[in-house]
């Protein structure tokens, strides 16, 4: 069974904190952050958006494609509830990326744009 140590207690309440940092009053909507992500992505890739490197790109790309690819380091199959924890922390980081990372971006967009 997996243990929580403190880099998982860290990573836990650093997701908590993106998730009820999204619910306040004011911050983007999940419409707005799903619009977001092509132009984010293209202005990381581009250089214009300099907050989100590219490494952390790849990160992200290779969460998404983990959690959708067939192939899994610990198989559901063999191991039943206990294969899905390595998705679920995957899961997990990617959904706190999501957060942090639109509303970053969605921050820089809207100073950008002021005159």
């Amino acid at each position: 069974m997996a243990t929580f140590g403190p880099q998982r207690l860290a990573a836990l309440r650093a997701l908590w904190r993106a998730v009820t940092r999204s619910r306040r009053a004011g911050a983007p909507a999940l419409g707005d952050r799903l619009r977001a992500l092509p132009r984010m992505a293209a202005g990381a890739v581009s250089g214009r958006y300099p907050e989100l490197g590219r490494g952390r790109l790849a990160l992200v790309v290779l969460a998404v494609a983990y959690l959708v690819s067939p192939v899994d380091l610990v198989p559901e199959l063999v191991l039943g509830v206990l294969g899905l924890g390595d998705d679920a922390v995957v899961a997990l980081w990617l959904g706190g990326a999501f957060l942090v990372e639109t509303e970053r971006f969605l921050d820089w967009e809207r100073t950008r744009s002021l005159p």
